[in-house]
C-alpha cells in the first residue's frame, strides 16, 4: 500500500511540474544582520553550520555559496573515507571525522549511504612492506584500528588483481582498515543542509562574497553580489579559492590550489567490494552502488584553478588500475572531471584565526576533504562559538607554519582522497 501510495505521489508530482514538493531547505534573503556569516557552501560549510546551531545554540548564522550546494570539490570527489594516518594529530581528527560518519544518517534523519566496506593500500615490495609495518604500528598507537594483509588475504578481498609475480609491480600485501569505505557525496551535503535550515540557518545559493567589511582594522561583515551583510564572526571554507578569501583578511597562505581528477566507468556487476589503493602505481578505485568504478589518483602538480586536468595525469592513473586489474582493461568510461583543492606544504588543514580579527578559515584539506567534513564542521563551529580551538583543531592553526612544528602527512598518507 506504501509503495503504490509512493508511486502515485511521484506520478502526480509529475503532472503538476513537482509544485507539491516540500523544499529540503528554505530559500530565504540574506539579512542585514547575523552572529555567524560562512562562506562557502560545501560539506565543511554546511556542516559548520550544524554544529553551531546543533552544539552550541547558535543558529542566527548565514551559509552563503556562490554556485549551488555542493557544487564544488564536495560534489566533485570520489567519496572515500578513512582515518589511516600516521601522526597522533591527524589520526585526532580523521577518526573524529570516521565517529562522526558512523552515526550520521541517523543523527541527520537523512541516508547518507555510508557503507564501510573497508580500505586496503596495497604493498608492491619488501622496503615497503616494512614502512607498511611501521606504519601500521604508529597507528595502533593512535588507537587507529589497522592490520596488514598478506597476499591471500588481499586476493579474498579482490581476486581480481594481477598477482602474477611477473607483475611489473607484484602484490606482496596490504594495510587494511576495515572501518574505511565510501558514502554519497551529495547526500552528505543536502543532509547537512536540511538539518541546518530546519535549526534556523539561513542557506544563501547564488550568493557571492566580493570582499570583507573591515572597520577599525576587524572583520565585521561581508559585501556580496546581493548586498552587505554585518556579523561578529565570518568563517571561510572554500576549498581552491582559500588564497583568495585570505587575500581580502590581508593575509597570506601557504597553500597552492591544484587540479584533481576523477573518473567514473561504465556500470557492471559487482567486481570489487572494497576500496583498494596503490601508492605505487598512482591509482585507487572503488565500485559504487550504481555499478561505475570511481578512479583517482594523485595531484595536477601544475597550480591551477581550472577544473580539466591533463592528459598525462590520466594515463598514469588509468594505466595504473589496467596494472591492477589488467581484467579492467576494456571498461568504458562514462566521464571525467577534475576538482579544484588546496594543498599545504606538510599537507594538513588550517584551522584558525587568519589575518585581521574576526576572520577564520577552514581549509587546507587537499586532496582529503571530503573524509573530514564532520571533523571539520565540528572543530571550526567549536572555534566560531568561543572563539577558542577545540583541542583537536589547536595542532591545525597557521602558526605551525611559525613554530616549525609541522604535521606532514606528504609521505604518510599515501595518496591522499
Amino acid at each position: 500500500m506504501s509503495s503504490k501510495y509512493n508511486l502515485w505521489s511521484v506520478f502526480r508530482e509529475g503532472l503538476r511540474k513537482n509544485s507539491g514538493w516540500q523544499p529540503a531547505w528554505a530559500n530565504p534573503t540574506l539579512k542585514p544582520e547575523y552572529d555567524v556569516v560562512i562562506v562557502g557552501g560545501g560539506g565543511h560549510g554546511l556542516a559548520t553550520a550544524y554544529y553551531l546551531a546543533s552544539k552550541h545554540g547558535i543558529n542566527k548564522v548565514a551559509v552563503l555559496e556562490k554556485g549551488w550546494l555542493g557544487g564544488g570539490n564536495t560534489g566533485r570527489n570520489t567519496t572515500t573515507i578513512r582515518s589511516n594516518y600516521i601522526y597522533p594529530e591527524s589520526s585526532a581528527i580523521y577518526d573524529l571525522s570516521l565517529r562522526l560518519y558512523e552515526t550520521l544518517s541517523k543523527e541527520l534523519n537523512y541516508n547518507i549511504m555510508f557503507s564501510q566496506r573497508g580500505l586496503m593500500t596495497l604493498i608492491h615490495s619488501e622496503p615497503e612492506m616494512e614502512m607498511a609495518l611501521r606504519g601500521a604500528n604508529a597507528m595502533q598507537l593512535n588507537k587507529t584500528e589497522v592490520e596488514i594483509l598478506d597476499v591471500d588475504g588481499v586476493r579474498k578481498r579482490a581476486p581480481l588483481f594481477n598477482y602474477s609475480r611477473d607483475a611489473r609491480f607484484p602484490i606482496e600485501g596490504a594495510l587494511w582498515q576495515a572501518r574505511g569505505g565510501t558514502a554519497r557525496h551529495d547526500a552528505v551535503a543536502w543532509g547537512y543542509a536540511r538539518a541546518a535550515s530546519r535549526l534556523g540557518v539561513d542557506i544563501i545559493q547564488n550568493c557571492e562574497v566580493k570582499d570583507l567589511i573591515v572597520e577599525a582594522g576587524i572583520v565585521t561583515g561581508v559585501e556580496t553580489n546581493l548586498g552587505a551583510t554585518r556579523t561578529n564572526r565570518v568563517g571561510a571554507a572554500v576549498a581552491g579559492h582559500s588564497s583568495v578569501l585570505a587575500g581580502m583578511a590581508g593575509a597570506r597562505l601557504p597553500i597552492n590550489s591544484y587540479t584533481l581528477q576523477a573518473f567514473v566507468s561504465e556500470p557492471l556487476k559487482p567486481v570489487m567490494d572494497t576500496v583498494t589503493l596503490s601508492p605505487r602505481l598512482g591509482t585507487y578505485f572503488s565500485q559504487s552502488d550504481k555499478g561505475g568504478l570511481v578512479i583517482g589518483g594523485g595531484l595536477d602538480r601544475i597550480p591551477s584553478y581550472g577544473q580539466l586536468g591533463n592528459l598525462p595525469m590520466q594515463e598514469t592513473v588509468l594505466g595504473g588500475l589496467v596494472e591492477m586489474a589488467p581484467v579492467l582493461g576494456k571498461v568504458k568510461l562514462l566521464r571525467h572531471w577534475g576538482g579544484n583543492v588546496d594543498v599545504t606544504s606538510d599537507s594538513s588543514p588550517i584551522i584558525g584565526p587568519i589575518g585581521k580579527p574576526g576572520f577564520y578559515m577552514n581549509c587546507g584539506w587537499g586532496t582529503g576533504g571530503f573524509k573530514a567534513i564532520p571533523a571539520g564542521g565540528y572543530v571550526f563551529s567549536h572555534l566560531l562559538a568561543t572563539g577558542e580551538h577545540h583541542e583537536i583543531s589547536r595542532p591545525f592553526d597557521i602558526e605551525r607554519f611559525t613554530s616549525g612544528r609541522l604535521i606532514d602527512e606528504s609521505a604518510a598518507s599515501g595518496i591522499a582522497h
